[in-house]
């Protein structure tokens, strides 16, 4: 009877190998993802201050809705570590690759979905809270991948 580790051949042994991923390829993998993340997050800053007071917050007084919008952009602030938790624990479980991939969708999909909400105008107070819906995901997608990226 042989052993299956004594009858691979050496191009066997050559595959197996090139199958792993490198230390240089992971880290190039992870800085891409993070800076896509955070891309994201500071395009949603700039829309903070710009747009998104008048889209989705009552105009009757501008400073309450610009204060109102930069809250919105706090709650990835409060999101970004319980991110880092849930998404560290399924990548000690689940592997690595999985749960970043899951964190750029998070954070892919909550982008996609603000660019579709109705404004203020159209469902009233409902815009703004699934403004800071898709805002909490963000902040849990950029905490997922930073943390898995680390």
């Amino acid at each position: 009877m042989t052993d299956a580790t004594t009858s691979l051949s050496p191009q066997d042994g050559a595959l197996h190998r090139q199958a792993v991923n490198s230390p240089a390829r992971v880290l190039f993998a992870s800085l891409v993802g993070t800076t896509i993340e955070f891309f994201d997050f500071y395009v949603y800053a700039t829309a903070a201050v710009i747009i998104f007071p008048h889209l989705f917050f009552p105009a009757a007084d501008p400073t309450s809705a610009m204060l109102q919008s930069l809250a919105t952009f706090s709650i990835a602030f409060f999101a970004r570590p319980l991110g880092a938790v849930i998404f560290g624990h399924f990548g000690d479980r689940i592997g690595r690759k999985a749960t970043l991939v899951a964190a750029l969708m998070t954070m892919g999909i909550s982008t996609v979905v603000i660019g579709l909400l109705p404004t203020y105008s159209t469902i009233g107070v409902v815009a703004p809270l699934l403004l800071a819906l898709c805002r909490f995901g963000q902040g849990l997608g950029l905490g997922g991948a930073w943390g898995g990226a680390v």
